[in-house]
């Protein structure tokens, strides 16, 4: 089956997407019960062995005048519903643009799962109690004519887990076969890390890895990228070891996981009350490298604690040298390396995750691991719209035994 993982993340830049060729092969069929064989927090005794070909990747910036409507109704700032009624639609149907085009490129697809654009989750405590993505997945099916696996997170709440991490499903697969305690680690708007033990797994949301910095790079004008390229900001600043040492005071590093955080929480009316308190000013170079090391300290400090040994890392931030460099010159006994060293490319990975959510959902499957997200139990994620014709879905199978991940040989 091929799939189409859609996906706009907490950095809300564009649209990333990914075509995986999915074939389950040597396996155990299930007995047609939806969830039957469910892998949980150890490899599954039985299902198939499913393998996945990466046919096509794509990441599609928004319009700059989509992208700045989008921000302006994020919170904290107020909106209305017909705000949001109109952004559903308008990245509805920038996603089936994006989708239409790399659909067509392969010839098609069987099916899609959409994640959509987060704006909203709502966390109390300890608790998720609810989230909201929106990019309404009727214009896709319309646009592509195959089934849209879709809001995908909220069944999970619902079984009392977090909704997130849900990459935790992928890298529990991913890193079964490293020794010892190994770690998937996530660079996105926020860090979230997977880590897999011979006993089990959490995951997690760490804490802001690019968020903060995209906001005060386009607050002031210093990139017309919106973040900061090859770190080339935060190298002309120094840390300010005060605000720093402030801003790791955040009461949030010091729940318990599993645990999730967004930017409900860290935006830029966060920097600024920070920046406020400090009572002085501070050149806005130094903000950026400030909040950089934020990252690395913040995501340094938990994966020293875990005592991981290998810790593979995926997207935008690593591809900030500031970033990765710091970690491993923080983390000097763990194997730092980019997640394409487990057949997942670091700027495709999320987009990865959701074709196989999407399969997943197809087959009657869980696509979560408890330990990953807090849930009481796996639950089958999403709903389905269907294609262009009668939704006719695939026999179910039991579980995944085991996954490998390769990219399509260069025509």
């Amino acid at each position: 089956m091929r799939v189409l993982g859609l996906i706009s993340g907490t950095s809300h830049d564009g649209i990333d997407a990914a075509i995986v060729d999915f074939t389950a092969v040597d396996g155990t069929p299930g007995d047609g019960t939806p969830g039957d064989g469910i892998p949980g927090t150890a490899p599954a005794a039985t299902g198939v062995e499913l393998r996945g070909t990466v046919v096509a990747e794509a990441s599609i910036p928004y319009s700059p005048e989509l992208r700045a409507r989008l921000i302006a109704a994020l919170p904290p700032a107020q909106t209305t519903l017909a705000e949001v009624c109109e952004l559903d639609t308008l990245i509805g149907q920038a996603f089936a643009e994006v989708a239409a085009d790399i659909a067509a490129s392969v010839g098609g697809v069987d099916a899609v799962c959409s994640h959509g654009q987060t704006v909203y989750h709502w966390v109390d405590g300890a608790h998720a109690l609810g989230t909201l993505q929106i990019g309404q997945p009727a214009w896709i099916a319309e646009k592509v004519g195959a089934p849209v696996v879709s809001d995908i997170r909220i069944r999970d709440i619902t079984a009392g887990g977090h909704g997130a991490p849900l990459v935790s499903f992928l890298d529990e697969l991913l890193l079964r076969s490293q020794a010892g305690i190994s770690a998937a680690l996530n660079l996105g708007g926020i860090s979230n890390m997977t880590v897999v033990r011979p006993d089990g797994l959490v995951a997690y949301d760490i804490g802001p890895a690019n968020a903060l910095v995209d906001a005060v790079i386009v607050e002031h004008g210093l990139n017309p990228l919106g973040y900061d390229d090859d770190a080339r900001i935060a190298r002309t600043g120094r840390v300010d070891e005060a605000l720093l040492a402030a801003m790791l005071a955040d009461p949030y590093y010091a729940l318990t996981p599993p645990k999730s955080t967004g930017k409900e929480h860290f935006h830029l009316g966060y920097v600024h009350d920070h920046l406020a308190a400090q009572g002085r000013e501070i050149a806005v170079e130094d903000v950026v490298r400030t909040l950089t090391e934020l990252t690395v300290q913040t995501v340094a400090r938990d994966v020293a604690a875990a005592e991981i040994a290998f810790l593979a890392v995926s997207g935008g931030g690593c591809r900030n040298p500031l970033l990765l460099d710091g970690l491993r010159a923080a983390l000097p006994l763990t194997r730092v390396v980019l997640a394409d060293e487990l057949g997942a490319p670091a700027d495709s990975k999320e987009a990865i995750l959701l074709a196989l959510i999407g399969w997943c959902t197809m087959h009657g499957i869980s696509a979560i691991v408890p330990g990953g997200t807090g849930a009481r139990e796996p639950r089958i994620l999403g709903a389905i719209t269907p294609g262009a014709g009668p939704l006719v879905m695939p026999a179910p199978v039991s579980g995944i035994a085991s996954l490998v991940l390769a990219e399509a040989a260069a025509s």
